[in-house]
Parts: structure tokens; sequence; C-alpha cells
């Protein structure tokens, strides 16, 4: 199996070059990575302390972040090498200050890992969540470098755990020390004879716990708000946006305002979402030309702003669970409000257990939206008892990034 995915590599790697001629996506995947061994010899100084961390995507990079964050503070002698597979991950973080090198992931291939493993040569080697490169893995391994994984998360259906797996288990043994979210991810492993597991919860809620310390003020979603309750959709598709519309359409309190943080902020889509709607309706790109409390609906057209306008809300709506998947609970839950999220969720672990605790609310059809907002909309006492369970939620589950600081730091000094 190993010889065939080692095949399958080199197969790939050619047609992507070809596909990459009429995909903008896969042209950013392939050109990328053209630059990636030329970058990381004029950037990483002989001589150079290095830390390597691998996201796959943004999602990823969220969880590595308080830990790449910390590491700059306590070990300010070591460069940050910060990689991502995907162009979503890449494209948006590839400024980001707290790493020294951004740079794609080059592709799996046994003489590409071995060049990426000795231009780095990283005294430490950090994966978030998943991705299991094998070559990379072995090379790690065989160079004797110390590679953890944080914020693990495995399930029954995964390679590992099946007979035909051996192969991708061996892969495994290239970690010194695995950093898991949950017991089962645990129970999987030791399983299949891997002992040096920790549950150590999930970095995220360090992160998000940590944006609620920062000046979170925004005056002109306080101009927009005054005195009025506020229901925040963040990252909406059109599938979510058609039940909201219809709500707020429909609407008659006078106390209730909306602001749409939507998915898609291309022109055409904030123009259809805008026109849509028969309440006043104003566009943050155009606030200056407004009197924003006379406003009912306030759209975002821009990025940036989400985590902090969830400070202002006293309900969130989450999406992606009617389209391609659920978008970030954690954000509006750590300023302690009632969630309402479409049906498919089941992939999010945080999700499902906000849900059995009641913080969030999964709703399945525009009824069910119309009965579980007008609840929260009407009621204080079931917005606060919600909204509790949700804040709570976000501390008793911090504390992840300190248990692998601490790993770390007695790494580093050895």
């Amino acid at each position: 199996m190993y010889t065939l995915y080692n095949f399958v590599l080199i197969v790939a790697d050619f047609f992507l070059r070809i596909i990459a001629l009429f995909n903008k996506k896969i042209s950013l995947f392939v050109d990328g990575r053209k630059e990636v061994f030329a970058k990381l010899k004029n950037e990483i100084p002989s001589g150079s302390k290095v830390i390597w961390m691998h996201c796959a995507s943004l999602g990823e990079f969220e969880q590595g972040r308080p830990i790449i964050e910390k590491l700059k503070i306590k070990h300010p002698s070591y460069k940050i090498v910060l990689t991502f597979f995907s162009p979503s991950g890449y494209e948006v973080r590839k400024n980001y200050e707290g790493a020294d090198v951004i740079c794609y992931l080059p592709l799996d291939t046994k003489k590409k890992a071995k060049k990426f493993i000795q231009l780095t040569n990283p005294a430490l080697a950090i994966f978030v969540k998943y991705e299991f490169w094998p070559n990379i893995l072995r090379e790690l391994k065989n160079q004797q470098i110390e590679t953890i994984l944080v914020s693990g998360i495995f399930r029954e259906n995964q390679a590992f755990f099946k007979g035909y797996g051996a192969w991708m288990r061996k892969s495994l043994k290239g970690f010194s020390h695995f950093f898991v979210q949950d017991d089962n991810s645990k129970n999987l492993l030791n399983s299949v004879g891997f002992t040096n597991v920790e549950k150590s919860g999930d970095t995220r809620f360090d992160r998000v716990f940590e944006i609620t310390q920062q000046n979170n003020e925004l005056n002109f979603v306080l101009e927009f708000k005054v005195d009025s309750i506020l229901l925040v959709c963040g990252s909406t598709w059109k599938e979510d946006e058609d039940l909201l519309i219809d709500y707020i359409n429909n609407s008659t309190a006078k106390n209730q305002k909306y602001i749409f943080a939507p998915h898609n902020i291309k022109q055409k889509g904030i123009d259809e979402l805008q026109k849509r709607i028969t309440k006043k309706t104003v566009l943050y790109s155009e606030k200056e030309n407004h009197n924003l409390v006379d406003a009912e609906v306030l759209i975002i057209d821009a990025i940036g702003f989400l985590t902090k306008v969830y400070y202002y809300a006293d309900i969130a709506y989450i999406g992606g669970a009617f389209a391609t998947g659920l978008h970030n609970v954690l954000e509006p839950a750590t300023f302690g409000m009632p969630i309402i999220i479409g049906p498919d969720y089941q992939k999010f672990k945080e999700a499902i257990d906000l849900v059995n605790l009641g913080g969030v609310v999964s709703i399945k059809s525009q009824k069910e939206l119309k009965s579980e907002l007008n609840e929260v909309f009407l009621h204080t006492e079931i917005r606060t008892s919600k909204g509790k369970i949700s804040k709570d939620f976000i501390t008793n589950n911090v504390g992840a990034t300190k248990m692998i600081l601490t790993y770390i730091d007695k790494t580093l000094q050895q």
C-alpha cells in the first residue's frame, strides 16, 4: 500500500499541473508550491532554531494560533515556520505576523518530504487536528525530530482503525505525542497500541476565550443597535438567508434589529440579499451616508468584523448547516448568547455538545426557526439561561494551550 501511495502521488502531481491550467483554485494549489523550497532557503538563515507548525486550512490555523502566539513570547529565539495545505488557508493568512515564514506544504512525495525537512530542520514539528502525511512523518521519525499532534480528533471510520490500515498506523509512529480533543480519540489510539496520548481538549476554546479579553468595541454597531434586541446572522448562505429573510420581513416587533454577515460578500450576492429584505436596510460600506439608528437591518459587506459584532449580539444564528457545513459556533458562544443553527452539524463536536447542553438549538424548517426566534426574542430569562450555558461551555473547556505548552517547554529545554 505504501508503494501504491507513492505512485498515486506522482500521478496526482502530474494531473494537477494540467488541471491547474483550467481551474483557478487548483492553480493556486500548484503555483503556490513552486517557490516553497527557494523561500525556505532564503528566509531561514543557516543555524536557525525552528519550530514548524502545519495546518490544513483556516479552521486548523485558528486552533494552532494560540500556541504560535504563546511560543513567540516564551521562545523568541525560535523562528516559526507555518505551512498550509489548502489555498483557502494560505491565501487568507499568508501575511500573518505571528510566523516568520509562511508557505504551502509540498506534496508528500519521498523526495519533497526529505528536502522540506532538510531545509526547515525543525527542533519541533506541530501538526494541528489532522493531516497525516506518511512520507513527511517517516522523515521526521528518521531524523528523530520531536513531532506532536494538537487538538487531534479521531473517528472509528478512519483507515488507522481498519484491518487494511496497518501502513497508515505505521505513519502515526512519527508522532512523539498526541494531544487529542476527547476520550473517544484517546481510546481509539490506545486500541491500536498508542499510549503516548493525552486528552487536552481543543485549543480553539483558549482562542475564543481570549477574544473576550480584548477591546471589542465597534461604534457603528453601538449606534445601530441602541436599546434593541439584536440578532446577528453570521456566515450565512442562501439557504439560511431564505429562512431568516422570511422571518424578518414578516416580523412586526419594534424592538428587534438584525445584522447579516454573509459568507458571500461579493457585490452581486450583497445586492441580492439587500433587495430581498423589505425592512430598512443599510450596508456597512455605505454607513457614513445613513442614520444607522433608523435602520432595522445592517449588512456587513466586509471581512474582519464578525467576531467583534458578536460582542453586541443578544442572539446568534450561525450559517452553513443548511449548506456546505456549519461555521464557527464558539465565537458567539464565548460572549454568552443563545445560538441557532441548521440541521447538518454532526461533524462538529462543539456543536453537538452545545446542542445537548441546550445553548444551541438546531432547526430544520421555517416553522421551527420562527418558533425559536419568537421565544428567545420575547423572553429575557430564556436568553439569559441559554446564554449562560454557552458561556460556561467555553470557560469550562479552556486550558489545552497551557497543557501543550508545558510539554513543549520541556521538549525545547532538553
